[in-house]
């Protein structure tokens, strides 16, 4: 027998393409030498990792490996289409990033791996493309995560605005961990973990169409790493979400729904920016409809909430977190707040959008 048949060729490793020039062209969406040279000098040297460096159609990966996270499998995709691609404390591309680790971590689950898709505009500056893969790269690392598979798209000038972001994830729930919008109980604590509206203030603000200055920067930030230590210091927490497009309120109205209770939160203890109050008074906005991109809701039983604070305001990323509120059972379905003058107000679902293109 050949004991040379089963030794698998020592292969060097592919000489990697360049792009030379400065903005892209419909060939670079054409699929052949052009693409691969974008592909190569933009994505693959930015996110290199060895589940991306075959250049297969897909990602590969060992059930046993995921198994040794959990006992279920998490997956989630998002687009990005927000304007200005980059604005105060982020990007686009910063964005996706985030959106989609913290669209795995709220469910309880270990995030893992992420594609990434682009539909680039025809004319686009290569370059532009580069500081958004060194994005994207540079958050994954912070969250832990690889990007692992991807696709390009190029579509004619004016048919997208520059640059559109789909970013796919793969995660891995822990066992023993169901966390669920119908798991609210009358008596529970809702809780964030600090200042709300400043993604969706700061997306305004930097569109320059209001002539606001406002030193307002965007809250985007992975939050995988203060799930974690939530559910770990109170595994019997009900709830947790990212509170993005349709702010807090929105969020507080699916949770009521979804679980048969009444909510009501207080005014006084809802942590708002000054900045981002006067810029909402000026616009005639409402704060608990601006979309976050760094802040959570939390809904945990009466006996764990001063353990949730405890953490939430012991971690970098829970700096203003405060206990808003509580479910009740006085009218289901109905989210109210207590004001400030100690009336009380209906606090309904968003209706359309306040703001388009936040992300």
């Amino acid at each position: 027998m050949n004991e040379l048949a089963n030794i698998k060729p020592n292969r060097s490793p592919r000489k990697r393409g360049t792009v030379s020039l400065k903005k892209v062209s419909l060939a670079h969406g054409g699929g052949g030498k052009a693409m691969r040279d974008l592909i190569d000098d933009v994505f693959v040297s930015a996110f290199d990792n060895p589940s991306l460096a075959p250049l297969e159609d897909q990602a590969r990966f060992d059930l046993g490996d995921l198994a040794e996270f959990g006992d279920r499998l998490a997956f989630t995709t998002d687009s990005y289409v927000v304007d200005p691609l980059f604005f105060p404390g982020g990007d686009i591309g910063k964005l996706a990033v985030c959106g989609t680790v913290n669209d795995l971590a709220v469910g309880g689950a270990k995030p893992l791996y992420l594609s990434c898709s682009m539909i680039i505009e025809e004319g686009v500056e290569v370059d532009l493309l580069r500081k958004l893969a060194a994005s994207m790269a540079a958050e994954a690392t912070i969250a832990g995560v690889q990007i692992v598979t991807g696709d390009t798209k190029v579509v004619n000038r004016g048919c997208c605005d520059k640059v559109f972001i789909n970013t796919a994830g793969i995660g891995v729930i822990q066992e023993g961990c169901d966390l669920g919008a119908d798991s609210a109980r009358p008596g529970d604590v809702v809780l964030v973990n600090g200042l709300l509206g400043d993604h969706g203030a700061t997306i305004l603000a930097a569109r320059g169409d209001m002539a606001l200055d406002a030193p307002i920067e965007s809250d985007c930030a992975s939050l995988n790493g203060l799930v974690e230590a939530l559910l770990d210091a109170c595994p019997d927490i009900r709830f947790i979400r990212d509170a993005t497009r349709g702010g807090l309120a929105t969020v507080l109205n699916e949770i009521a729904q979804a679980s048969g209770v009444s909510i009501e939160i207080e005014e006084n203890k809802t942590p708002l920016r000054e900045q981002v109050k006067g810029f909402c008074e000026i616009l005639g906005l409402d704060p608990l409809y601006l979309a976050n991109e760094g802040k959570i809701v939390i809904v945990a039983p009466p006996e764990s909430a001063d353990r949730v604070l405890q953490t939430l305001l012991g971690h970098p990323l829970g700096d203003g977190a405060s206990a808003i509120g509580i479910v009740g059972d006085w009218d289901a379905g109905r989210v109210t707040m207590l004001t400030s003058f100690g009336g009380r107000r209906i606090v309904d679902m968003l209706v359309g959008e306040q703001l388009p293109r936040i992300c």
